[in-house]
């Protein structure tokens, strides 16, 4: 009889062992969290305003996830300067464009690159020199309200 117990109480902690492992897989990959700490190829962009846009968001080239957004911080010209970590094997041309489009009904915001047609290509801390900035909805309905259209 305790030998039997004994089985049941060993499968039942298995069991949870690997529940416990599978949730905590699921809340890493959900969460985007590197554990390995993966290499990226840090690129750069300049944006007159980056409304909307928050670090960890997507960057993607014809709508595949190619890196994100590592860091956003204000330059000394007053512009939003943005750090890209871009996958190693993903390479950029040197005229390529970024822009900040909205993702879905939501309003999540993130960086979608246009492949150029250059031969060269950027190198890690290298700098995007074509960017579009977000556009800025509130400004838009302002701007037809009062008639500046």
């Amino acid at each position: 009889m305790a030998k039997k117990r004994f089985n049941v109480e060993l499968v039942v902690g298995i069991f949870m062992v690997i529940g416990m492992l599978g949730v905590a897989y699921l809340a890493i990959n959900l969460g985007g969290i590197d554990l390995f700490g993966r290499d990226y190829t840090r690129i750069y962009a300049q944006f007159d305003s980056v409304s909307g846009l928050k670090e960890g968001a997507r960057v993607e080239i014809a709508g595949v996830l190619v890196g994100k957004v590592e860091k956003i911080s204000l330059d000394e010209d007053d512009m939003a300067k943005v750090e890209l970590a871009i996958f190693p094997e993903v390479k950029l041309q040197t005229d390529v464009i970024a822009s900040i489009k909205t993702q879905g009904i939501i309003g999540d915001k993130f960086i979608k690159i246009s492949p150029g047609g250059d031969d060269e290509y950027l190198k890690d801390g290298d700098q995007i020199t074509e960017t579009e900035s977000a556009i800025d909805l509130e400004d838009l309905i302002s701007k037809y309200v009062f008639g500046d259209v």
